[in-house]
């Protein structure tokens, strides 16, 4: 079989995962080779404050040659095919890549399809959503012009990147129309598919005071199903067995849509064969269940943690290790714990810091220091400048 090129390690997506981890093993394998077709890389966690007229949005955005580790190899194409019985992966453009381990993060796609309405409307009419860059922008806009009437804000159900998210610019609209006075004329909705508002008992506690202090209206257990542009009006479906649709009327609507792997990925031998079809792999090693060489991190993965950065942070150096083992013939022995925090900003100057791992107790990082289980002005300032610091001058370079 003729093949384009061969390196020991071929990573597979450009993004947070992809460039960290290709970070740390090209110091130590020195042959990598990071396959990603977009000129540009992204500071996602960002968009939320893009969108609540905390930060612009041009702050999120560098060049995709910045980021890429010296001594890597960038192929600037996208992968459509995965052979793992022949160890390669196939290019759109036409390239067959050789590799001894394979590492898999392409990150995850929206699914906008799955909402009936809302793809000839996104961006128009009051609707818009913080998961894109051009839109975040767009969020700003239609939050400045609501001064009275219905703000719906949605969650769909199923594994999404930062399951705070959804929420977060809820508070910050509700912090921002406050500041303005006219809070008290705007019904606020947040509907949200779980049965509480998150899924640690702790942060959830505190969230229940701040969306009472803010007097925003809670459906649980309903997600987004349709949306009617032309009466402003959007239709919910109940998730569960327990109960009802309904409709609500909205001035101004902020919609999460529905996640899963990329397409290519879930129709290819690597998926766990679910409808999501994530890469299979197991949680603690994160090496696929039936190819030993082939690994994965990030949001495409199919470890049952929160799809967060702070994730990937953790998940990079195991990776890095037993990939490094995998190549010198021994067995995978780094674990990964399920680690995944979440900053759930309550305001336009407070945040709490959801820490939690596969047990889904807290795990704070400064437990002796301060308590960031509720909202505090200082954890703000890591938000909006020290994880941004964190992400730009050390995560992507294999250094934390």
């Amino acid at each position: 079989m003729a093949t384009s090129s061969h390196h020991r390690v071929v990573v597979v997506g450009g993004g947070s995962a992809g460039i960290s981890v290709a970070a740390r093993l090209q110091r130590s394998v020195g042959d990598v080779a990071v396959i990603e077709p977009s000129d540009k890389h992204y500071y996602q966690p960002l968009w939320t404050l893009v969108g609540g007229g905390c930060s612009k949005r041009e702050a999120t955005e560098r060049s995709e040659h910045s980021v890429m580790p010296k001594g890597a190899t960038w192929i600037k194409d996208a992968v459509i095919e995965f052979d793992p019985e022949n160890n390669v992966v196939r290019t759109a453009g036409a390239k067959t890549i050789a590799y001894d381990v394979l590492i898999v993060c392409p990150g995850i796609q929206l699914d906008w399809a799955k909402l009936e309405g809302v793809s000839d409307t996104l961006g128009r009419n009051g609707v818009s959503s913080n998961y894109t860059y051009d839109l975040a922008p767009k969020t700003w806009d239609f939050i400045q012009a609501t001064r009275s009437g219905s703000a719906v804000f949605t969650m769909p159900s199923g594994p999404i990147k930062c399951g705070g998210a959804p929420q977060k610019i809820a508070y910050l609209a509700c912090d921002y129309w406050r500041s303005e006075g006219v809070l008290g004329d705007i019904d606020v909705h947040l509907v949200l598919p779980t049965p509480t508002m998150f899924g640690v008992k702790v942060f959830s506690d505190a969230l229940d005071k701040v969306v009472a202090d803010y007097g925003i209206q809670v459906h649980f257990q309903s997600e987004l199903e349709s949306v009617d542009a032309a009466s402003k009006k959007a239709t919910f479906k109940p998730v569960g067995d327990q109960g009802s649709g309904f409709a609500l009327s909205y001035d101004m609507m902020h919609v999460v849509p529905p996640q899963s792997a990329p397409d290519w990925v879930k129709s290819s031998p690597l998926s766990n064969g679910t409808p999501a079809g994530y890469v299979d792999v197991d949680k603690h090693t994160l090496q696929h269940t039936r190819y030993r060489n082939v690994f994965a991190l990030g949001d495409a993965g199919s470890t049952p943690n929160s799809k967060t950065g702070a994730a990937i942070r953790k998940q990079a150096p195991v990776v890095a290790k037993n990939v490094e083992a995998q190549l010198a013939g021994t067995s995978p022995s780094a674990t990964y714990d399920g680690y995944a925090s979440c900053p759930i900003v309550t305001s336009r100057h407070e945040m709490l810091l959801a820490e939690f791992d596969y047990s889904l107790e807290p795990t704070p990082s400064f437990p002796k220091f301060i308590n960031a289980q509720k909202p505090r002005r200082d954890m703000w300032y890591l938000k909006k400048y020290g994880l941004p610091f964190l992400y730009w001058n050390l995560m992507l370079k294999g250094r934390a």
